[in-house]
């Protein structure tokens, strides 16, 4: 079933949303100052293209406190919401309100809801796995 979202989430618009993730990983790759972000853009990029049978959790719970998971993650999270994660977010905001016109178009919506929650605050989180 995951495949099947996944497709449908391609075509419908996921694409475009990768596309977004992976311009934000080149400027912040650019700037040299941004490459503690891009590779974590890159990984979300990623997410975005395949969002159904993955989610969000906080690496503090996973593999245990670490840089990001601290005082520091939460500076490197203000930064980020500031140059990159609020238009990410907006993105995701609109393309969540389009998906949701139609009946077929909520779970779409809803995961591009999930997306933009952590395109605000991704410092300190990971992908895993999601439970079934």
């Amino acid at each position: 079933m995951n495949l099947i979202l996944n497709v449908l989430w391609i075509v419908l618009g996921g694409a475009w949303m990768a596309v977004g993730w992976l311009i934000a990983a080149l400027i912040m790759a650019i700037s040299i100052v941004g490459l503690p972000w891009a590779r974590s853009a890159v990984v979300m990029a990623g997410y975005s293209m395949m969002p159904f049978g993955m989610q969000a959790a906080d690496r503090a719970e996973i593999t245990g406190p670490d840089i990001g998971t601290g005082a520091l993650g939460t500076l490197g999270n203000l930064l980020w919401l500031v140059l990159a994660g609020w238009w990410l977010a907006l993105g995701h905001v609109l393309a969540a309100i389009a998906n949701a016109i139609t009946i077929i178009g909520l779970p779409f919506a809803w995961a591009h809801l999930k997306l933009a929650g952590f395109a605000l605050w991704p410092v300190g989180r990971t992908l895993v796995p999601r439970a079934i």
